[in-house]
């Protein structure tokens, strides 16, 4: 028998959770089609992976990389750590459908150029997908913040009936030409005057096409509780499922809520349909100007539009050399980004080891001195959290960032290795692999990945992008549908 590659002598770690077995693999073309033992097989390429582990090539189902795809189309951040899919258009705020004009308010402006061509509808960026497609395969959830941006004249109240109607029928638009389901983010000034019936009236439209409701809460703090059974009852009313997106207790009065908050999700999900996921990090990322910058441990500036130069520095240095307080130095930064430690080390690992948690990096591509997660989220959960703090098994850590991602969203025929299955596949190291990225230097390639295939095309081959681009648009109607 023949293939195109053979990687032999791994230990194949299928993606269901169950033990890791030492197999080969064939791909021909952009199929897996063998597994065991291949002795007898041919192929132009063959990969020795003795001492190396074979995975499915990872499901990032929480980034903001709706325009990187575009712009820096070989996205090695994501593939140099193993990442072969990526979900976009989180926390309510997508690329597409999007008919403002002129400056985009926070934080779509931390995701998007203001000077870069608007997509005024979800098929028009497919299509851009599809004439020039990057090197991981890309989805994308349908934002309800752009929604309102463009249908609410006044963001700082709810929509009225007309609005609310134009927002229902953009989003079954957009669902209908490839949208995976729709993010809310009613933490955000553009969505927060939005009201649980609005929220409702979006997750059945979503509901209408079989996906899911993904929401950045209206709150992570001191209201998380309130935040998760509002969440729980959008999916109640609209009979949705709904998936609480990076999952956290902010803030150093809610240190050690997620005692509390994780009985609730498991509770709801036995009477409904609740997911989660979440980043093994103690700092989150977001707009400078959140607030957040008044529950953190410590800021650090990742870009700021007036002041580029204060880009990697501690907020409170800033504010320091300037003798202001924090509220007026953010005041002068902004238009900016931050980075705020805000969470305790023993919520992640309570959140990152509850059996029903997905990895996610929520990864942001702009700015010079983005988060380590946009560069090293994967590798530190197979690292740290795997290898050395001994949290999961390899195969359970494994299956949080494959097969779970992969069924929750409801894309076919990935995030497992099994014959006829697309060959997006990593070759890593167990003993070496871990994220180089850090909060000084968070733009590094991880360690110990050797080989990642999308769709049986090689695009990282341990030490740089290969230049190849075989990534497909996908759509949990459509999950074959070739870019």
């Amino acid at each position: 028998m023949y293939a195109d590659i053979i990687i032999k002598n791994g230990l194949i770690v299928d993606g269901d959770g169950t033990p890791g077995r030492n197999a080969d693999l064939a791909i021909k073309d952009e199929l897996i089609v063998a597994l065991g033992d291949l002795t007898n097989w041919q192929a132009s390429t063959m990969i020795d992976a003795a001492g190396k582990v074979v995975s499915p090539g990872f499901i990032d189902p929480h980034v903001h990389h709706d325009e990187a795809v575009l712009t820096d189309p070989l996205l090695t951040c994501m593939t140099s750590q193993g990442v072969t899919t990526v979900i976009n258009g989180n926390c309510g705020f997508s690329i597409a459908p999007l008919k403002h004009q002129g400056r985009l308010p926070a934080p779509l402006d931390l995701i998007l150029d203001a000077d870069r061509p608007r997509f005024s509808s979800y098929a028009q960026y497919r299509q851009a997908l599809e004439a020039d497609p990057p090197a991981v395969n890309a989805a994308c959830l349908i934002g309800h913040g752009s929604l309102r941006i463009n249908e609410v004249a006044d963001l700082s109240r709810p929509a009225d009936a007309s609005e609310l109607k134009r927002m229902q029928q953009a989003l079954d638009q957009a669902l209908s030409q490839g949208g995976l389901g729709v993010s809310t983010g009613p933490f955000y000034p553009p969505a927060r005057a939005a009201t649980t019936a609005e929220l409702t009236a979006m997750a059945q439209i979503a509901q209408a096409h079989g996906k899911l409701y993904a929401t950045h809460m209206r709150d992570e703090g001191d209201h998380v509780v309130d935040a998760l059974n509002e969440t729980f009852q959008v999916g109640r009313d609209a009979h949705c499922g709904v998936h609480v997106s990076h999952h956290k207790c902010a803030g150093l009065a809610n240190h050690g809520m997620s005692a509390i908050t994780l009985p609730m999700i498991e509770k709801a999900m036995k009477a409904q349909d609740v997911g989660l996921d979440t980043t093994p990090w103690t700092a989150s990322a977001t707009m400078l100007n959140s607030g957040r910058h008044k529950q953190a441990t410590r800021v650090i500036v990742s870009d700021s539009e007036r002041y580029p130069e204060m880009a990697g520095r501690d907020l409170a240095d800033i504010a320091a050399q300037w003798g202001v307080s924090l509220d007026q130095a953010v005041e002068r930064l902004i238009p900016a980004a931050g980075i705020f430690f805000i969470m305790d080390e023993k919520d992640v690992q309570r959140i990152l080891s509850f059996e029903h948690t997905i990895i996610c990096s929520d990864g942001i591509h702009k700015g010079s001195h983005p988060h380590p997660r946009v560069w090293g989220t994967f590798p530190r959960v197979l690292g740290h959290y795997r290898r050395d703090v001994k949290l999961f098994t390899l195969e359970q850590a494994i299956r949080r960032m494959t097969s779970m991602p992969a069924d929750r969203f409801g894309i076919g025929r990935r995030g497992r290795l099994a014959v006829d299955h697309f060959a997006d596949v990593v070759v890593f190291d167990p003993d070496t692999i871990a994220e180089r990225a850090t909060f000084q230097k968070p733009v590094q390639p991880a360690a110990g990945i050797e080989h990642v295939f999308v769709n049986g095309r090689l695009v990282w081959d341990g030490q740089k992008a290969t230049g190849a681009r075989p990534g497909k648009h996908l759509d949990k109607t459509a999950p074959t549908q070739v870019v």
